[in-house]
């Protein structure tokens, strides 16, 4: 199953930060990613924290509330070393702030096909990690095959175009 990770933009729209239309797209996403495919790095939870706090004025304890229910319905992922110094190459090599490279680095380490983040360029790649706009006009394949329901995926898997291609690997 392919993993994904979570930028802080796309809980903040679940909050209510925005309009109704994005809040609802947040919600519907998140709500149709598979179980135990989510990632969330903490960097994300502590940039929800701050958001609730001061766009939201929500008080400290209700905030922290709130951030602990999505680190309980999602799987922290930590910052390593290693994260950090790839953030830092990621900031240096390709312009990024160096918290939304640490983002990324993190799903990365974890292994996630996608990050979704409004904040990234759209479709941008690193290290097998793609990035993909939740809320962008055209909706991502990536993201519609995630969000599938199982049946769906199999059938998906299941199409001649992909059937061929895995006759051909086989065949290797």
């Amino acid at each position: 199953m392919a993993k994904v990770a979570i930028d802080t933009n796309v809980l903040a729209c679940a909050e209510g930060v925005g309009d109704e239309p994005r809040r609802a797209r947040a919600v519907e996403v998140l709500a149709a990613l598979p179980e135990g495919a989510v990632v969330l790095p903490v960097q994300v939870l502590g940039e929800l924290y701050r958001v609730l706090v001061g766009k939201l004025r929500q008080r400290p304890a209700d905030a922290r509330a709130n951030v602990l229910r999505w680190s309980d319905a999602f799987a922290p992922s930590d910052s390593t070393w290693a994260a950090m110094q790839s953030a830092f190459d990621l900031s240096a090599d390709h312009g990024l702030s160096i918290w939304d490279a640490l983002i990324l680095s993190v799903a990365a380490e974890q292994r996630c096909r996608l990050l979704l983040s409004e904040d990234l360029q759209d479709g941008f790649t690193w290290r097998g990690t793609t990035v993909v706009d939740p809320f962008a006009r055209e909706p991502s394949r990536l993201l519609s095959d995630l969000m599938a329901p199982p049946s769906a995926r199999k059938r998906r898997r299941a199409t001649p175009a992909v059937a061929a291609t895995t006759a051909k690997r086989t065949r290797r």
